[in-house]
């Protein structure tokens, strides 16, 4: 038996929408899912007992600032990731090109690999997809990322392709040089927001997709509806017996239209991120609990959570936390905002299995409202 293999429960007969399991050696993992991001092997804010209170299947950790701090050398004798922070399901870890080129100062691209200047200390690196596999494994998660380049969204054509091109070639060279059968090695598919260009990653990405494949270089901050349109371009070429994973994409809406078009997993910070910042994702649309209406609202922030954060505070107390800087404000919001997702993402799989994923879609946005704006597939 592999010890990674993907299991399609149930197609939606009236959209890309699917449902499965993805076994890995530290747990099945129910798709459509969302991954909460640690990325310096911690997700902001939540505890790991709060995480599976939450009912996180698998949690992202960076590969960029890991290999930064502690160093994965400290993090391999820590006996691996899963060891190091005290998480015993399963994690991914991405290849760190993303961060290379868009937090590294003084990034140079060779086909070789990439020169930076780490953002911590201003020290020279050079990072090969060999190198970037070798910090992976040291890492050890379950699944880890292909060395990639993410051209970003304005590229012209040419630009796009070449960072496409280097993309298939780094790919090859990761490939070659990973030997560890307990990690599973997903390729990124590229080529910016051309169709063309993802249509050929697409196609030369897929031999390599033994595990997995993930869609890479989107929601680099072009509009949705861009997003959409490419993705709607992919579907009809996904490999249909591994899951299919779409970077960096985290709110509700686009979780919803991911899943519309085909999507099996997903990542981001926002979940944590806008936690921090006071606002929060509900079943009735985004609340910004710091606002001065909030001020004597003693109602739970979503009465349709069975979070801690929801069963034992009010939106009145959450804006006083926030607005006087207590650290507990951040974190309710944070742990509220993941179970949110994490409850999203086992509706729409009940949707999936009940045929009922296109009436769940309509539902969602009846309650959301004007929060996020719907996109027609």
């Amino acid at each position: 038996m592999e010890k990674f293999y993907f299991e399609q429960l149930k197609q939606d007969s009236k959209t890309g929408a699917r449902t499965g399991i993805l076994h890995t050696p530290h747990g099945d993992i129910l798709t459509p899912t969302f991954m909460p991001v640690g990325t310096q092997a911690t997700v902001k804010g939540v505890m790991p007992r709060d995480l599976k209170e939450a009912k996180s299947q698998i949690i992202l950790a960076n590969t960029y600032h890991l290999y930064m701090r502690p160093g994965d050398e400290t993090v391999k004798k820590a006996g691996g990731l899963h060891k190091f922070m005290a998480w015993d399901r399963p994690i991914l870890t991405d290849s760190g090109g993303f961060q290379v080129f868009s937090l590294a100062k003084l990034n140079k691209i060779k086909d070789d690999g990439v020169y930076f200047n780490s953002h911590v200390d201003g020290s020279l690196h050079f990072i090969t997809p060999e190198k970037a596999i070798e910090i992976e494994n040291n890492l050890g998660a379950d699944i880890i990322m292909a060395f990639d380049q993410c051209s970003p969204y304005g590229a012209d054509y040419a630009e796009s392709k070449i960072a496409m091109e280097r993309t298939l070639k780094w790919l090859d060279r990761c490939y070659n040089v990973h030997k560890n059968d307990d990690q599973a090695l997903f390729p990124i598919v590229q080529g910016n927001m051309f169709k063309d260009l993802r249509a050929t990653s697409l196609k030369e990405t897929i031999p390599y997709a033994k595990y997995g494949i993930a869609i890479g270089g989107l929601s680099v901050g072009e509009p949705k509806e861009i997003m959409y349109d490419i993705m709607d371009s992919m579907l009809p070429y996904y490999p249909t017996n591994v899951p299919r994973y779409l970077m960096g994409v985290g709110s509700p809406d686009c979780l919803v239209e991911g899943v519309r078009r085909g999507i099996d997993m997903f990542d981001c910070v926002l979940a944590t991120r806008v936690g921090r910042n006071g606002t929060a994702l509900t079943s009735n649309g985004k609340v910004v609990v710091r606002n001065g209406k909030y001020r004597e609202d003693f109602s739970p922030l979503d009465p349709e959570c069975d979070c801690y954060c929801c069963k034992n505070y009010t939106k009145a107390y959450l804006r006083h936390m926030i607005n006087v800087g207590e650290m507990m404000g951040g974190m309710m919001l944070s742990l509220h905002n993941i179970t949110y997702l994490n409850n999203l993402m086992e509706q729409i799989r009940h949707a999936i299995m009940q045929d009922s994923f296109s009436e769940f879609c309509e539902e969602f946005y009846r309650k959301t409202g004007d929060t996020y704006p719907k996109f027609n597939h």
